[in-house]
C-alpha cells in the first residue's frame, strides 16, 4: 500500500501561521501595516470618478466613507468565513479599478442611480459564479486572465493624465501640478529602491504628502469642503441616488465582476501559497469558491448604500512576505480600522482635499502596475507563436476600436455598449481566437529510466 501524500509543510518564512493567536501589539501594528498598504488604493477610484465626472465634494467624501466601511466589512468575512462564505485567509478587499469603465458608461447612461443601479442588480452574478468556477478553467486560462487584466491597465492609464494636466489654479498652466506628480511618483520609486520593507510599504503615503506640499507652495491645496460641519459619524443612506437599471449594461458589468473574480482568484492562491497551504485540491477550491462568493457579497451591500464595487487586493500578499504574519486573526483588527475610518466622516472629507496632480500620477503608476500584473500572467502561461498572435490581436481590438466609436454605433445597444469598452472587446476577442486555435500538447515520452 503506498503511503498517504504528507501534509504539506509551512512555509519557512511564516512566522505565525493562519490559525496561531497572535500577541494584541503585534496584530496592532500588523493590521496597521495591512491598511496603510491598502488604503490608498481603496480611496483612489472614488476620487478619480469624482474627478473625471464631476461630482460634487460632499457626495466624493460620502463614497470614501463607504469604500472604507465596505473594505473593512470585506476582511471582517473573508478571515472569518462562516459556512460557504469567505476564504478563510488573511485577506482585505477594497475598491476594484476595473469597474471605473462600466461606471463611467452607465453614469453617461442615467448618472449615479445608474451607476449603482447596475451595481445592485449585476452584483448577484458573481455570487452565483463562485461555485462554478472550477468548470471555467479550462475557458479562463492564464493567458485570457493575463491578457484582461493587461487590458484593464492599459485603458486605464490615459485616464490618469486627465488628473496630471488638471491646472492646480483656476485659469492657471498645468506645469506646477506637472511637477507635484513627478514628485509623487520620484518619492514612490525612490522609496521602492531602498528595498527597505518600512519604505515600500510607506513609500504611496510618503509620495503623496511630497506632492501635497509641492501643491500647497503652490498655492493650489485648498480643502473643497469643510472640516468643521463634518459631524461625527457617517450616516449610511439606503440608495442614495435612486436606483437606475439598464438591459444594455448587463453585458459590460457582468463581464468585469467575471475578471474580478479572475483576479480574486488569483490573489487568494498567492495568499495560500504565502501560509503554507496547499494550492490545489477540494480544499483549495472551497477557500477560492467562498472568497469570490464573500466578494459578490460585499460588492451587493455596499451598492445598497452608494459604494462601488471592491475585489479581494493583492497588497496584503506582500504585507504578509514582509512581516510573515498568516495569521487570520489579524484581519479582525484590520476590518475594525477600516471601520472606525470609514465611520469617521472627517476622514473622507480631508482626502477629498487631494490635488487632481497628485491622484493623477498616483493612478498613473497605480495603473501601470495592473498592465504589469497582466504581463506576468501572460509569461506564466508561456509566449509562445500562438499566444503572441492572440494578445497582439486581443490588445490590438481593445485599444483600437474604442477609438472609432462610428464603427459599432449602428449595432443594436446591448452589442455597441459591450464593445465601446475596450477590455470587454479585446477579452471577447483573446476567448474566441483561444477557444478556436487550441494549444498543442507537449508530445508525450516513452523513455525508459536506467
Amino acid at each position: 500500500m503506498e503511503p498517504a501524500p504528507a501534509a504539506p509543510a509551512a512555509s519557512p518564512l511564516v512566522v505565525y501561521g493562519l490559525e496561531d493567536r497572535v500577541p494584541f501589539g503585534t496584530a496592532l501594528l500588523v493590521g496597521v501595516q495591512h491598511v496603510a498598504a491598502m488604503v490608498v488604493g481603496t480611496v483612489t477610484p472614488p476620487l478619480l470618478l469624482a474627478n473625471a465626472l464631476k461630482f460634487s465634494p460632499e457626495d466624493t467624501a460620502y463614497f470614501i466613507s463607504v469604500a472604507l466601511l465596505a473594505s473593512g466589512l470585506g476582511a471582517f468575512i473573508q478571515c472569518r468565513r462562516r459556512g460557504p462564505v469567505g476564504c478563510g485567509l488573511l485577506s482585505v478587499t477594497g475598491t476594484s479599478f476595473a469597474f471605473m469603465q462600466p461606471l463611467t458608461q452607465a453614469w453617461h447612461a442615467g448618472g449615479l442611480g445608474m451607476m449603482f443601479g447596475m451595481s445592485c442588480f449585476v452584483a448577484p452574478f458573481q455570487m452565483a459564479l463562485a461555485p462554478l468556477l472550477g468548470k471555467l478553467r479550462r475557458v479562463f486560462t492564464p493567458l485570457i486572465s493575463g491578457i484582461i487584466v493587461l487590458l484593464i491597465g492599459t485603458s486605464l492609464i490615459p485616464t490618469a493624465f486627465f488628473g496630471l494636466a488638471t491646472p492646480l489654479l483656476p485659469g492657471g498652466t498645468p506645469w506646477p501640478g506637472l511637477l507635484a506628480g513627478f514628485v509623487v511618483i520620484g518619492v514612490i520609486v525612490a522609496a521602492q529602491a531602498t528595498g527597505k520593507a518600512w519604505a515600500r510599504v510607506a513609500g504611496v503615503a510618503l509620495g503623496i504628502a511630497g506632492g501635497c506640499i509641492v501643491c500647497a507652495v503652490a498655492g493650489g491645496l485648498r480643502a473643497p469642503v469643510s472640516l468643521t460641519d463634518a459631524g461625527w459619524l457617517t450616516p449610511l443612506r439606503v440608495l442614495p441616488f435612486g436606483f437606475g437599471f439598464s438591459w444594455h449594461l448587463v453585458l459590460p458589468f457582468a463581464f468585469i465582476y467575471l475578471v474580478s473574480s479572475l483576479e480574486a482568484m488569483g490573489d487568494m492562491t498567492a495568499t495560500s501559497q504565502l501560509s503554507g497551504l496547499p494550492t490545489e485540491g477540494d480544499g483549495h477550491w472551497k477557500r477560492l469558491s467562498g472568497g469570490v462568493l464573500a466578494d459578490g457579497l460585499v460588492c451587493s451591500i455596499a451598492a445598497v448604500f452608494g459604494g462601488f464595487p471592491s475585489t479581494t487586493y493583492a497588497q496584503n500578499n506582500g504585507v504578509i512576505q514582509i512581516t510573515g504574519v498568516a495569521s487570520r486573526r489579524v484581519g479582525y483588527i484590520m476590518a475594525a480600522i477600516l471601520a472606525v475610518l470609514g465611520l469617521v466622516p472627517i476622514v473622507g472629507r480631508a482626502v477629498t482635499a487631494v490635488p487632481p496632480p497628485v491622484l493623477g500620477a498616483l493612478a498613473l503608476l497605480l495603473f501601470g502596475l495592473v498592465a504589469v500584473s497582466g504581463l506576468r500572467l501572460i509569461l506564466s502561461a508561456g509566449l509562445g507563436q500562438r499566444e503572441a498572435v492572440i494578445v497582439a490581436l486581443a490588445l490590438g481590438v481593445g485599444l483600437g476600436l474604442p477609438t472609432q466609436p462610428g464603427l459599432v454605433a449602428k449595432f443594436p445597444e446591448v452589442i455597441r455598449m459591450v464593445f465601446e469598452s475596450g477590455i470587454s472587446a479585446g477579452g471577447i476577442t483573446a476567448i474566441v481566437l483561444n477557444l478556436l486555435w487550441p494549444a498543442k500538447r507537449a508530445p508525450e515520452t516513452n523513455q525508459q529510466s536506467g
